[in-house]
Parts: C-alpha cells; structure tokens; sequence
C-alpha cells in the first residue's frame, strides 16, 4: 500500500474533513479523526472565488498565480554551419573573444575569521518532508493551501522550467545563516546577509534505483561565477564574479541569490543543479515537531555551551529548539570542525527520512498534514517547481528510492595549501572528480537492483563486435546542449585527424540533452562501434533506433552533442563503477562522536 492508502487512518481522507463553518460561511480544515464530519454527504468543495479557481490541482487563480512566472528560455547554441561543408581551417570552441573585466571583478581570498559554533542546522529536512508527506495528504484544497506557504525565487536560465518524471534530477538544497522567521533572532551571524552555509546536492537516478545526497563545505575555497540576477524591478543586473573565495559567499553576498550558488555549483562540480530548495533555520524546529521527535545516538555525552546542547551518551528523542542545537554543535564531535558536523548532520537527517517514512507518521492525518504544512513553509524554490502539485510530483520520484539506496557522503577535500594555519579547504584533485563523474553518470554509490545490472549488461553488450573503417562511418553531427561551435569543431576533428569523411554538421539539436547520444539502425551497429571507438562513447551513448538521411540522401547515423561534450578527442566513456569513499546510507543508524 502507498503513501496515499496509508494516510487515510479509519477510512478518513484530509481532503474530506474540509467542512463548511454555517456561522462564518468558510471552509475548515478538521483534523481530528473523532471531530464531527460535515453534515452534507460527501466530499465538500467551496464554490470558485473568481477566474480559473474551479478544476483540479493546478487550475489558475490559486495563491501562487501573483507569483513571477517561468523563467527565461535558455539560449539556443548556435552551431548550424551548412550540411555537408567541408571545413577548413580548424575552427576553435567557445564563446567571442572576452571583454575586459568589470571594475572590481575579482576580489582576493578574505582573511580568516574566528570560527563560531552559531551556524546552521542541515535544512534538507524541509525539502525531504516532500518524499512522504504531500503524497499522503490528497485533496485539491489541501495542495491550494499548501502552495500558498511555498515562497518562489526566479533564478532565470539557472534553473530548469518545469520537472521531468523520465529522466534523472539534481535538487541544490540550501540553508542559510540568515536571522530570518519568528524566535530565530539568536541564531546565525547577527548581520548576515544570508550565506550558503549549508549545501547539498540531490541526485535521483533516472530509474530510480538509486539517490546520492552530496553535501559541499561552506569553506571550500571556489571561484564564483558571474551571475545574472533577477532585480525586483523585473530588470536583470549581473554580479561580478570573484576568485578565491569560500563556496558560502556564493549566495547573499553582493545580492547574489540561489542561482549563484547553482552556477557555482556547475563551476566547481560540471553538475548542473535542475532546481533549488532552500530553507532557514525554522525547518528543523517545526518539522522535527511535526512528526513527533528523531531518535539520535551519542557516543559520548555533550554540554555545549555555544549551541545549548547538552546530552547525555546514548539514543535521544529530540525535536524543536534541542534539535536545532544538535545539528548546529560543532566543538563537541570530531576534530570540532565543520567537515565532522556535516557527518552529524547527515546522521540526522538520515533519522528525520527514517521517521518521516514511518507507519507512525504515514497512517496519522493529523501529523501528515503538520509535517507537509511544515515543510511548505520553510522552502523557498525557484519558479520551476513552484506548485505544489510540481513538488508532490518530484516527491512522489524520491519516494520511489530505498533509503538502502540513498547515499550521504562530503566532497573530497584537502586543507588548504596556502594556508598556515587551516581555516579553509580545496577540492581533493585525485577523488573528487572520480565523485563528480560518477554522479554525472548517473553511477550509484550503493549496490542496486538487478535489473540496473542486467541495463549495464546489456550497454556494455553493443560494444562488443567487429567495427566499420573510419572511412565507412556515415553520420550527421547536431549540437544539442555542447558549447557554441562544437558540432563544427567535431567534423573538422574527425575528418582531419580520424579519417572519418563521410560526415556533416547538421546544425542544432531540436532540444538539449545532458548526455550525448549516437543513434543507429540495425545495420550500422558496425559503424557505431567504430565511431564509440573513435570519441571514447559508453555503451549507454549508443541508442540503436534508426537511421536518417543525410544531405546526400544515403542513410547515416545521428551523432547528439549534449552537455557533457568535453570537446573534440576528449574520451566521454562514463565511469561504470562508484569509487571508494567515506560514506553512509539513509537505512543505518549511526551514533555521533
């Protein structure tokens, strides 16, 4: 039985206890499963209010319809020299000639500052309390009332238009150190402007099998992006980037808003972030109420005095105030720095998705519609997904992943060389792209399912075979997601250095793809091993469908060009397996120390 059947505790659906009040004339939402039921048989429904307000979830006219619409159109890449062209001189890749730098454009690493224990607590429990939560409470008037608490920010072509239920997503979850909602004023820095102190990457497999929470330190040391911005005003300001500069500076600083962090992200990982989820320091207090308390463990007993945390060794239940000190300690576990308290909080987490899951929250109304009334109201998202009926969607996904399967591990770091006296860190330049890679690939951390393993078979499988001359190769090359000029750049490579002359630019791609593809009929499978050969293609590249016609009307293959084209002769095989890193999955307990 799913989370739906679940929720409706003795035949009791939230989105019938929606009632009419007769002395105000207003529909009331009645919790209680003992409370009296509406006197009128069946489902009640209030009488539309104005334009667009009757119809089913995701009708107009509901509290989100004031909100700022999609963002942007991404920008086409242009690459449309004329089928069939025989180049010439090797043309380069990339974008024009760069402009000179903006006055100010790259600032200098700051200097250290005293560390302090009043950080932030790990926020991704608002964005997970979607995984169970808007699933089991039904009803269009309980998703128009929850859409209502989510605020949305327009990040422009940072993030994606809408959620796509066939393909793998990457959610940036961010937590700020902002003093933002209602008995949060001694929390945080007190003149923050809102860093992105608490990060982490979500990554669903496309068949989802599988997840990967990455989190990112906030004092790795990046270099920050130029950022366009959407200004209150409707214009857009682009905001300087900076070098040498903590990953947390990415957000909030210079005004900079959550599509900065999610292009520093891409910067620093080649991930690209689909949508952000961002919360403040309310999300543990209220969703750890919501569902009753997490069960933690300590190894030894804690009394610390920056967070007020004090426990004793051994399993808590703890919710509210006590939970938000847990997760914000830091002198009190490991080496008392941060990368240790992002292992606690990974920790808690992981118990707060154990919880959440429950039979006891699940078959329970009442906290079900708290919990999902929680969470709303401690997201902000961009206006990708912005309705409800988006997230419950996206909810409904993650669902689908075993907490076996879900893995939480950090980004391989190194302290910093530079520095004498460590404050800082650097990304890991042996691990960490072989951690990048492997979630760009859609590579899971834990062992999965049969099924994904007979995928991986059966990819590896149209390798194998005898494989056409490179002069036999017909195929027709489209950018579709790669830098301006790739396609181009491509057919002078493989006619000039591979001897692959039966080949032509066919411009632009109808849409973008992440990966890149090569499509073949049956009897070019010769041919498309010979071409996987050449570009250093994975089995998964390889789509066997049919052929198209070129421009001189004979049958040829259909090279795609996606995001993760490296350029032309660099190999894109995917790594076929996860490497070796320090780790936990969402299913273990795990005691802090």
């Amino acid at each position: 039985m799913d989370a739906q059947g679940r929720g409706r505790a003795d035949n009791i659906d939230p989105a019938d206890q929606w009632v009419l009040n007769p002395d105000t004339g207003e529909y009331e939402l009645r919790l209680t499963p003992s409370a009296p039921q509406s006197a009128v048989p069946g489902p009640r429904r209030p009488a539309p209010r104005g334009p667009g307000a009757n119809g089913g979830a995701g009708g107009a006219g509901g509290p989100a319809a004031g909100r700022r619409s999609g963002a942007p159109g991404r920008q086409q890449v242009r690459d449309a020299a004329p089928p069939g062209a025989v180049p010439g001189q090797r043309r380069r890749r990339g974008t024009p000639p760069p402009e000179e730098p903006l006055p100010g454009r790259r600032g200098h690493r700051p200097g250290k500052k005293k560390s302090r224990a009043k950080k932030v607590l790990l926020w991704t429990g608002g964005t997970m309390a979607f995984v169970v939560v808007v699933a089991g409470v039904g009803g269009y008037l309980v998703l128009k009332h929850l859409e209502g608490n989510v605020t949305t920010t327009d990040v422009g072509s940072a993030a994606k238009q809408g959620f796509s239920k066939d393909e793998a997503f990457n959610i940036l979850i961010i937590g700020t150190d902002k003093r933002t909602g209602k008995g949060n004023q001694g929390y945080g820095d007190k003149g923050s402007v809102g860093h992105a102190d608490t990060n982490i990457l979500l990554h669903v497999s496309k068949d989802r099998t599988n997840a990967t929470a990455l989190s990112i330190p906030r004092d790795l040391i990046v270099n920050v992006p130029d950022c366009p911005t959407k200004q209150p005003d409707g214009s857009t300001k682009v905001i300087p980037g900076t070098d040498h500069v903590r990953f947390n500076t990415s957000l909030g600083q210079d005004g900079r808003d959550p599509g900065c962090t999610m292009r520093t992200v891409k910067a620093v990982t080649g991930i690209s972030p689909d949508h952000f989820m961002m919360a403040d320091f309310n999300a543990v207090k209220t969703l750890t109420s919501a569902v009753g308390g997490v069960d933690v463990c300590l190894k030894h007993a804690v009394n610390d005095p920056d967070s007020h945390l004090k426990l004793t060794a051994g399993e808590h239940k703890i919710e509210g105030e006590q939970a938000l000190a847990f997760v914000r300690t830091r002198h009190s576990f490991g080496n008392q720095g941060d990368l240790d308290r992002i292992k606690v909080q990974q920790q808690f987490l992981s118990s707060l998705m154990r919880k959440m899951s429950s039979g006891d929250t699940l078959t329970n109304p009442a906290k079900l519609y708290d919990l999902a009334d929680a969470a709303t109201k401690a997201l902000t998202v961009d206006t990708g997904i912005g309705k409800v009926s988006t997230l419950k969607d996206m909810a409904l996904e993650l669902k689908k992943v075993p907490t076996k399967n879900i893995t939480f591990l950090t980004t391989p770091v190194i302290d910093n060389p530079a520095e004498k006296v460590h404050a800082t860190v650097v990304l890991n330049p042996t691990t960490a792209p072989q951690v990048f890679d492997a979630i760009k690939n859609d590579v899971s951390f834990t062992e999965v399912k049969k099924k994904q393993k007979q995928q991986k078979d059966a990819e590896a499988a149209r390798l194998k075979g005898t494989q056409s001359a490179a002069s036999e190769v017909r195929v027709r090359i489209l950018n579709g997601g790669a830098a301006a000029g790739s396609a181009q750049e491509t057919l002078t490579w493989l006619q000039n250095d591979e001897g692959v002359l039966k080949s032509e630019n066919a411009g632009n791609a109808p849409r973008e793809l992440d990966r890149t593809t090569l499509e073949y009929a049956p009897d070019q499978a010769a041919q498309a091993r010979k071409l996987a050969a050449v570009m250093g293609l994975s089995g998964a590249a390889l789509k066997p469908g049919e052929s198209v016609t070129n421009s001189q009307g004979l049958p040829a293959m259909t090279l795609t060009l996606g995001k993760d084209f490296k350029g032309a002769g660099v190999s894109l095989t995917a790594p076929s397996k996860a490497p070796e890193v320090d780790k936990s999955t969402a299913d273990k307990v795990q005691c802090a120390s």
